[in-house]
């Protein structure tokens, strides 16, 4: 009955580090991502074609990113269990909050896109 338990223990650590290890990996590549966006909607503004504010939104969804990377690998390096499952929660957390931002983002992105600029600027 007792190794049954710390096999299900064990199990259940081993899936809560492979969960942190999928946020830190995704976590840091959307950094990546939000990053190389801004500079592709810079280059858009410079060019006149548009105007938005997707690239400081985009720049606090990367943060958000940032910060549950952060917490992932804090979580993976944590020695108590107790701790290591509350960072991995709020690591997770943020990230979900962060794919959300990013939906609602793209939604902007697209939207700035689609709908012709006034003539005269106005």
């Amino acid at each position: 009955m007792e190794r049954e338990t710390n096999r299900d223990s064990d199990a259940s650590t081993h899936l809560e580090q492979d969960i942190c290890i999928h946020i830190f990996t995704v976590s840091s590549a959307m950094v990546g991502v939000c990053l190389t966006v801004i500079g592709l909607i810079r280059v858009v503004i410079t060019f006149g074609r548009a105007d938005t504010l997707a690239d400081d939104f985009l720049a606090g969804d990367a943060l958000l990113f940032l910060i549950s990377c952060l917490l992932s690998y804090w979580a993976l390096r944590s020695r108590s269990m107790r701790r290591m499952h509350r960072l991995e929660k709020i690591a997770d957390a943020i990230f979900i909050f962060a794919m959300i931002g990013m939906v609602i983002i793209c939604a902007l992105i697209t939207y700035t896109i689609s709908v012709p600029a006034r003539p005269g600027g106005g």
